[in-house]
């Protein structure tokens, strides 16, 4: 077993005259112990001790700094967070500092650590090009695996839609959120990544495997492109999700209040039946009935007035348009 080299206290794995150094957590202290060593940066520094930058790529003439994004797993969710990826790239030498929580790049980096010369060989090659491309390679792929639980998720989530006793309004904003969020990182990535296979190879390469490592990089970012338009797909899929649910739903709620409304008219004539018998007046056929016409006067200006304020909405209603459904 090759234990690796060791810069005060900080992991690195040497293969030839590569080195890998990678800075897990990283603290002021941590990083003022390869600052010097690697010429980096002040505002370089600064930077990978903030949590929050905006992917990058900063070039000087002897290394390039780049800053990018990548999100977190959990068993329970698809992706927690994101976590912020900095990278130093070097002639000879690449500095990854993170917190620890891309479990990906952390096993990759045990990997080369602990295990035998030839897999060591195939992951960081013989130049910080190539172990670039091994590190956006696996990450990367963590994404297509992220991927491929959002298009899990819409699946069931299509069958749960057309269920009327399921509730999927939480579980579609959800994805809705996750979809969206993880866009902007796959959507700044695919353009460091042009970047790089445009600009940067040559630096970090021989010019034996210049071109192999286009080839490589340009894979990688063939894989981008793909997780972009998935997410791009999935976006227009969850929106239709989302009116669906809301047209079933309205469907639903309609047929609630249809069903509430016939049984509100079918109540009206006892209602109105209970209304005129509770008024103190004579009415044909009562206990009290009445001996001339004239006492029927206060009921025939009820029901005039009843019949007329109902002739008068109807009216309304038509002039309005909003019987025009029924009457078709």
């Amino acid at each position: 077993m090759h234990l690796p080299n060791q810069i005060q206290g900080l992991e690195t794995v040497q293969n030839d005259k590569l080195s890998w150094v990678n800075i897990e957590k990283p603290t002021r202290d941590k990083l003022d112990i390869i600052s010097p060593k690697y010429s980096l940066h002040e505002l370089n520094i600064e930077d990978c001790l903030s949590k929050n930058q905006l992917p990058k790529i900063d070039r000087y003439e002897d290394h390039i700094f780049i800053i990018l994004q990548f999100p977190t797993t959990q068993k329970e969710k698809i992706f927690q967070r994101f976590s912020q990826l900095s990278l130093f790239i070097g002639k000879n030498y690449l500095i990854t500092i993170h917190q620890g929580d891309l479990k990906p790049l952390v096993e990759l980096f045990q990997s080369c650590k602990y295990d035998e010369h030839k897999n060591k060989q195939n992951i960081m090659g013989n130049s910080p090009g190539y172990l670039l491309h091994s590190i956006l390679d696996t990450l990367v792929d963590d994404l297509l695996h992220i991927l491929m639980k959002i298009i899990g998720n819409l699946d069931d989530i299509e069958d749960a839609v057309f269920d009327d006793k399921v509730a999927v309004a939480k579980e579609i904003t959800i994805l809705r959120r996750e979809i969206t969020t993880l866009r902007r990182v796959v959507l700044p990535l695919k353009r460091i990544m042009s970047e790089i296979i445009s600009r940067d190879v040559k630096k970090f390469s021989s010019s034996v495997e210049e071109e192999d490592l286009i080839s490589y990089f340009e894979d990688v970012n063939d894989h981008i492109f793909k997780v972009l338009e998935a997410l791009d797909e999935s976006k227009e899929t969850i929106e239709i999700y989302k009116d669906t649910d809301f047209m079933l739903s309205s469907e639903k709620t309609n047929k609630i209040l249809s069903f509430l409304t016939m049984l509100f008219t079918l109540s009206i004539p006892i209602t109105v039946l209970g209304t005129f018998f509770g008024m103190n007046i004579i009415i044909p056929g009562s206990v009290n009935a009445g001996d001339t016409i004239l006492d029927y006067v206060p009921l025939t200006i009820i029901t005039t007035v009843s019949i007329g304020s109902a002739i008068i909405m109807i009216w309304l209603f038509r002039k309005f348009g909003w019987m025009n459904n029924i009457t078709k």
